[in-house]
């Protein structure tokens, strides 16, 4: 495995932290974990307890967290608490950075906070194969009309890395996404399911392409994939442990984020605080725990990778 080369001109541009350094050139379990939940996802400064019970459980399941980021001048694989309660503290006014975005927000020195795409953008620059999130970005409803799709979708079928996610974001055309993962060559793997994941309801999604049963298992298929040639990421849909449906608040979302002309990446962190906000915050506890338990996953799956690459 390849990391990221130094003494060049990526050098001061690409900070890896230490402790991730050393792991992944040991070939331990590293997990990626993204800015845009702790800044965007969450009221203001409620991300960093977030951010931070996601690392404890990558820890605890025996992998080292990598939160990433772009705060002053460098794109940062793995921080400190002090910086990750500088993104939670800003909020929304941080910059949300995907791939195209990075090499901007660097030169400008701006705070950017990472999406899915982002972050995956970095994991590929920095050689992490595992990472754990919310809901994947994908074709948004009306797309036909828009074109709104997210970068995370052609970022996840560049990068050769497994994610763990509760299937993709509510607000989303699901069924139009699903089509567009088949097409990109992307597998989606069910976790001890046969339906991708609503996001916040366990049931009622499109068929996965295969299911896994156990953790040996997903990183098994992910490690075939890529043998075989194959360079995109693998999605792991992971259903929630308590169902809750909000399809009636995400119409009503949206239709106030149409009204007021909200769109772009704007939308998604419209929707969410509405959701929060209607649903007397059932779903920011929920969002909460499904984004803590999809990165203790991520870690389990990561380390169950890294052992049967030393018995090999």
């Amino acid at each position: 495995m390849c990391l990221a080369p130094r003494g060049d001109a990526l050098s001061h541009l690409l900070r890896i932290d230490p402790e991730v350094d050393e792991t992944l050139r040991a070939g331990g379990g590293v997990v990626a974990l993204e800015t845009t939940l702790v800044s965007h996802g969450f009221p203001r400064g409620e991300g960093a307890d977030v951010a931070l019970e996601c690392e404890r459980r990558v820890r605890a399941a025996g992998a080292v967290p990598a939160t990433i980021g772009v705060a002053d001048g460098a794109v940062h694989v793995g921080m400190d608490e002090a910086l990750l309660i500088r993104f939670a503290e800003t909020g929304s006014k941080a910059r949300k950075v995907g791939p195209r975005d990075l090499a901007a927000c660097a030169v400008q020195a701006a705070l950017g906070a990472t999406t899915v795409g982002g972050t995956l953008a970095v994991c590929r620059l920095a050689r992490v194969r595992f990472m754990g999130t919310g809901g994947l970005g994908g074709v948004h409803r009306g797309w036909t009309e828009t074109l709104d799709v997210s970068a995370d979708l052609a970022q996840l079928a560049r990068t050769d890395a497994l994610v763990v996610a509760s299937g993709v974001k509510s607000l989303l055309d699901v069924s139009a996404t699903a089509e567009a993962l088949e097409a990109l060559g992307v597998p989606v793997l069910g976790w001890r399911t046969d339906e991708l994941p609503l996001f916040y309801t366990a049931q009622g999604g499109p068929p996965v392409s295969a299911r896994v049963e156990s953790v040996e298992e997903a990183a098994n298929v992910a490690r075939m994939h890529w043998a075989l040639g194959r360079d995109s990421g693998v999605l792991v849909g992971r259903p929630p442990d308590e169902s809750l449906d909000v399809e009636p608040l995400v119409e009503e979302a949206l239709a106030r984020a149409s009204r007021q002309g909200i769109t772009g990446q704007a939308v998604t962190p419209f929707v969410l605080a509405y959701l929060h906000e209607a649903s007397d915050g059932r779903t920011r506890v929920l969002n909460a725990e499904l984004v803590a338990a999809n990165a203790e996953l991520a870690a389990k799956v990561a380390v169950a990778y890294s052992h049967a690459e030393v018995e090999q």
